[in-house]
């Protein structure tokens, strides 16, 4: 008899964990934007052409709760499109290959191509589905969800991508444990696939502690990327992230710093690419961001400077442009390295700061990319703005912005 009660409770449990769950409630959630664009020379040369346009975007957000502490969330996106443009079909940088790429890439973040087939943007494209639980010893999290966001907006993307993170709070701190599936080998298609853990994964821990007037964390993640495996290159990236808020009375200041260590590229018997020897490439990079704003009743003013370290060539064993940038989700400017604005008007060339090619000197082409990602760049701007109402800001900006490094040609003088 005991045993029949075992196999029953046994039997009831796998129902209970395979039954279908039905929401008890959802909540919905979205934003819709439409932009208008006029650009009389963007080439800026003598009898160009100009441009206007209007692009768009509809977003939904469901939140479904299932029960008690678990809820599943979805989020799609709808008519993401110039208007009148029948032909447009989103592309995306991510090809699985560069490091740069996972890094930086969104969905679609490219140019549109004319004449292409597709028209995903006319249609729901799914881009985050994830569930959400609470234990007694914290929450759980895993899915599609929101990644290569921390701290201030500084080095963010919002990019989606697959992964399990574990949250708990002790006290004012908040802890929290990730893992990331940037990229699977084992289904993909080409010379790489008959290779054992060919993958790229990253893990981080973070501490984030918020107090009544202040508000800092420290982020640390690990980058294993073994999709060169074929060519006998691994990839062993370290990221250190320290971030703060403060408010001081009428003054705000924030700021972050990235910290990149590891090995860009270490070179492994056999090596299909270069020869015996080859040194290893160490990745030492920085990158750092602050900004103070004083408000004065419904004004407001301040400046904020960001810098990221670019490379010169000068040393073919060391990577010394930041991974990450200053990031897409940084744009002090409406237009200078905006990304927005270039993926909307064509603008946006994806460079690859991890081509191992460049890195070795054999081209170096994208060595120092100055793109809305914002490697390699020294970023100075003044700010001043008004709120007549509460949802109407009117802003004003100047901006000085530079690079940090030019690369110095393998084959002739310091490029210009």
């Amino acid at each position: 008899m005991k045993k029949l009660l075992v196999v029953l409770l046994s039997l009831g449990l796998l129902v209970a964990f395979g039954a279908t769950a039905s929401a008890a409630d959802v909540k919905f959630s979205g934003s819709y934007y439409l932009v208008g664009v006029y650009e009389s020379n963007p080439s800026m040369a003598d009898n160009a052409y100009s441009h206007a346009f209007f692009y768009q975007r509809v977003r939904l957000q469901p939140v479904f709760q299932i029960a008690e502490g678990l809820t599943f969330t979805a989020r799609m996106d709808a008519l993401e499109k110039q208007w009148g443009n029948t032909n447009w079909k989103g592309n995306s940088t991510y090809t699985g290959v560069s490091s740069a790429d996972d890094l930086t890439s969104s969905r679609k973040t490219t140019v549109g191509t004319t004449g292409a087939s597709q028209k995903i943007q006319e249609s729901f494209e799914f881009e985050r589905a994830y569930v959400t639980f609470l234990t007694g010893i914290g929450m759980f999290q895993v899915g599609y969800q929101n990644v290569d966001d921390w701290g201030t907006d500084f080095g963010d993307y919002s990019n989606s991508r697959p992964r399990i993170a574990f949250v708990t709070k002790v006290g004012p701190m908040t802890l929290a444990a990730t893992y990331e599936k940037v990229y699977e080998n084992d289904t993909a298609a080409g010379a790489n696939q008959m290779l054992t853990d060919a993958d790229k994964d990253t893990y981080s821990l973070s501490g984030t502690y918020k107090g009544k007037d202040i508000e800092a964390g420290l982020l640390y993640k690990y980058y294993g990327y073994s999709n060169y495996r074929q060519y006998g290159i691994g990839q062993t990236m370290n990221q250190l992230s320290p971030y703060m808020k403060a408010t001081f009375g009428p003054v705000y200041v924030e700021g972050e710093a990235t910290y990149w260590f590891g090995k860009f590229a270490k070179f492994e018997a056999p090596n299909l690419l270069y020869p015996a020897g080859t040194p290893d490439i160490d990745l030492q990079a920085y990158s750092a961001y602050l900004k103070g704003k004083i408000n004065v009743g419904p004004a407001y003013f301040g400046a904020l400077f960001s810098y990221a370290s670019g490379n010169d060539l000068s040393d073919k064993t060391k990577f010394t442009t930041a991974p990450s940038g200053a990031g897409t989700n940084f744009a002090p400017t409406l237009i200078l390295m905006n990304d927005a604005l270039n993926t909307w008007t064509g603008g946006h060339v994806a460079a690859s700061p991890g081509n191992y090619t460049s890195v070795l000197g054999a081209t170096g082409t994208f060595y120092n990319p100055v793109t809305s990602n914002k490697y390699n760049t020294i970023i100075f701007n003044a700010f001043a703005g008004f709120n007549p109402m509460p949802k109407l800001n009117m802003e004003a900006a100047l901006t000085y912005a530079t690079v940090d490094k030019k690369a110095i040609s393998m084959n002739g003088p310091p490029a210009k």
